[in-house]
């Protein structure tokens, strides 16, 4: 029941169940307090008086007569109705008493011993035949210069109660005032907490904990929350894994985090839409937005998807396509030569027919022959056949040098078609739908113990300004194109390369070329040339 009970009952009660404790407990040792000081006050009163009353000329000599004429019942009395004292009871050495309010007792000794024989005052609360009292004891000096008995003044309990119970409005009041501060403090409390939650419950916020915590780790995107200043709120688990971020990021800044590069300036950025960035193990396309609540920055969310194999397929769903048309053509290319052989023969031309056909044997398939046969790697043979047969459909002359050959080799096959394949695709780009000739050109072989890859192109080339800049991701002079994304192709090349431990070197002017170099044993990093004349 007390926790279905809403937060601000709740803080309510609790704050006031605090108050009614610290109150009580307050008063309570405000009245002991205040009891022990009125104790002693009124025992240093009743000490002034018995003082007064031992210094007294005539109850002195009384005292040393033995008060033959009962002067000393007299002045006792006197005194204790002038001082408002309870009792006034004078004796002497022996505990006799020579005077009391109850004229009964005068003459009879006290039960307890004379104690102010030592010369010195007492104070002390008296349990008396009046009753309890504050008690004052002065002793009383004789002819001969030593005591001749003592004077003991009291003031009744009554008295003191009296004065005690009349400071208890007061503590009412104070009590009340502490608690209505108690309730106004606690319900602006209350108010104040309900408007921080949006007026959400403490079972629902654990609620809602409960279900962030599980929707934020169970996605398959990665997500960053940061505070209006840029520190990591919440990071999830898929997000660690694409930014390869420590446990430890709460409170950093991504700065700390990310190392140098456009994946961090993205990251940094006040915003970020659908931008794709390369990194050594993926391809993230990055969102970011801003926060605000209130018309107040509060931050801002970053979301990470992973397209990398995707993309992947992506491209090769689109080299397969352009493939297939290519191989389409082809189909009728070869439908019109058989009827061209058919027309011959039927005609009787049988040796234009042979040299027809010795021409026909001669064409892409020789040609593929040709190319399983100078290299290797059957992938690296494939790739150069089908990107042949794709940039014819283009009507761009792909030319493999005659010079081309590759043995089988340590280089990893799927970074050399990767590169290559990359470079033909950016290259045959380059020239497709320009005016004149449009040639590519691809040498592959080695130098000493690496393997050298050079494509050149007939195309428009590559401004000096940007060289540095073609190998960033996302950077692309091109439109866009359904399906795919810029900017990408020249990125990955440099990022295996780089992985390979090799170098890329590049020409802009008279059309661009590439060279790579990928060793045989990665090792280091890769290096960048470019070259603006060859």
């Amino acid at each position: 029941m007390w926790r279905s009970r809403p937060l601000a009952s709740q803080i309510l009660v609790a704050v006031l169940g605090i108050l009614f404790v610290t109150v009580a407990a307050g008063a309570l040792l405000y009245v002991k307090l205040a009891g022990q000081t009125l104790d002693t006050q009124y025992g240093q009163r009743a000490l002034g008086i018995a003082n007064t009353v031992a210094q007294n000329p005539a109850v002195r000599d009384a005292l040393a007569r033995h008060d033959p004429d009962h002067v000393i019942q007299a002045a006792a009395e006197q005194v204790r109705r002038a001082s408002g004292a309870s009792y006034v009871v004078v004796t002497d050495r022996s505990g006799l008493r020579y005077s009391h309010p109850n004229p009964a007792l005068i003459g009879k000794r006290i039960e307890e011993p004379v104690a102010a024989l030592d010369g010195q005052g007492h104070l002390g609360i008296d349990n008396g035949s009046l009753g309890r009292s504050a008690n004052g004891r002065a002793p009383v000096p004789g002819p001969d210069g030593g005591i001749a008995g003592q004077v003991s003044v009291g003031i009744l309990e009554e008295q003191v109660t009296s004065e005690l119970v009349s400071d208890i409005p007061w503590v009412i009041l104070y009590s009340g005032l502490a608690l209505a501060l108690g309730v106004a403090a606690s319900w602006l409390l209350a108010h104040r907490i309900k408007r921080a939650t949006f007026g959400l419950e403490v079972s629902e916020i654990a609620s809602l904990l409960q279900e962030r915590e599980a929707m934020l780790h169970g996605i398959r995107e990665g997500m960053v929350g940061l505070d209006r200043h840029g520190r990591v709120e919440v990071i999830n688990d898929e997000a660690r894994r694409l930014l390869a971020i420590p446990t430890s990021a709460r409170g950093r800044e991504l700065r700390e985090l990310v190392p140098p590069g456009r994946l961090r300036d993205l990251l940094t950025a006040p915003a970020a839409d659908d931008e794709v960035v390369l990194t050594d193990e993926f391809l993230l396309v990055v969102n970011k937005m801003p926060v605000v609540l209130s018309g107040q920055d509060a931050g801002s969310v970053i979301t990470l998807r992973d397209r990398t194999e995707m993309e992947g397929l992506v491209r090769e769903l689109h080299a397969v396509t352009g493939l297939t048309t290519a191989l389409r053509a082809q189909e009728h290319e070869f439908a019109n030569r058989l009827h061209v052989l058919s027309g011959l023969l039927g005609l009787g031309e049988v040796e234009e027919a042979g040299r027809y056909l010795a021409e026909v044997a001669h064409g892409p398939a020789a040609q593929a022959t040709d190319l399983r046969a100078r290299f290797s790697p059957p992938e690296l043979a494939a790739l150069l056949s089908a990107k042949v047969a794709i940039a014819a459909e283009r009507d761009v002359r792909l030319e493999v040098d005659a010079h081309s050959r590759l043995d089988l080799s340590t280089v990893d096959p799927g970074t050399l078609v990767t590169v290559l394949g990359n470079l033909i695709d950016n290259a045959v780009e380059a020239v497709a739908g320009q005016r004149g000739e449009r040639t590519v050109h691809v040498l592959v072989g080695t130098r000493g113990p690496d393997v050298r890859v050079v494509v050149s192109d007939t195309g428009p080339g590559i401004p000096a300004d940007v060289l540095q800049e073609i190998f960033v991701d996302g950077y692309s002079t091109k439109s866009p194109r359904p399906g795919m994304r810029r900017g990408l192709g020249l990125a990955l090349v440099y990022r295996l390369v780089r992985r390979s431990g090799g170098s890329i070197s590049v020409r802009g002017s008279d059309g661009a070329r590439f060279e790579v170099l990928l060793p045989n044993s990665p090792a280091g990093a890769a290096v960048l040339e470019p070259v603006e004349s060859a």
